[in-house]
């Protein structure tokens, strides 16, 4: 369980993830995480392992890289506090699809599959706006991925 201080509330509900939840719902979620610390150069996730959780970033950073053709990391995004990730194995139940490293000491907040159906079942209305709140970060995610792309698409054309 992760602590229930004001403090740690007001941040999560300062984030993404936990915008639009009542006091109450967010109490409930707030006692289905567990706090996880990572040192510098930590894994906290690998491309391809199994995943049935999610994390807020609370402090410290992290870098998302790909595995390139040659085997090298490809990093493709930063993450700060007040972002989310692994939400992707909680939708589709695949293999993790980025590797996640702290570049940073970090400390984050899980939240397992199993805690997201026990919450579901005890606040639906309140599990609609998280799964919401996902998607609305999805769709943020997809819009950036689809300007890199096409900025790709430019640069590769005007060759």
């Amino acid at each position: 369980m992760a602590g229930s201080s004001a403090d740690l509330k007001a941040f999560l509900l300062a984030t993404p993830f936990f915008g639009g939840l009542s006091y109450a719902s967010l109490d409930l979620l707030v006692s289905m995480l567990v706090e996880c610390r990572f040192d510098v150069g930590a894994i906290v996730v690998a491309e391809g392992e199994p995943g049935r959780s999610m994390f807020i970033v609370h402090s410290g950073e992290l870098v998302v890289s790909k595995g390139g053709d040659s085997g090298r990391a490809i990093p493709i995004a930063g993450l700060k506090p007040g972002d989310f990730f692994g939400e992707m194995t909680l939708i589709e139940m695949q293999n993790r699809s980025a590797t996640v490293v702290a570049e940073s000491p970090t400390v984050l907040y899980e939240l397992t599959a199993g805690k997201l159906y026990a919450y579901y079942k005890a606040d639906i209305h309140a599990y609609v706006m998280v799964m919401q709140n996902i998607n609305r970060e999805l769709c943020r995610r997809l819009r950036r991925a689809d300007d890199c792309i096409a900025e790709l698409r430019m640069l590769h054309a005007s060759r």
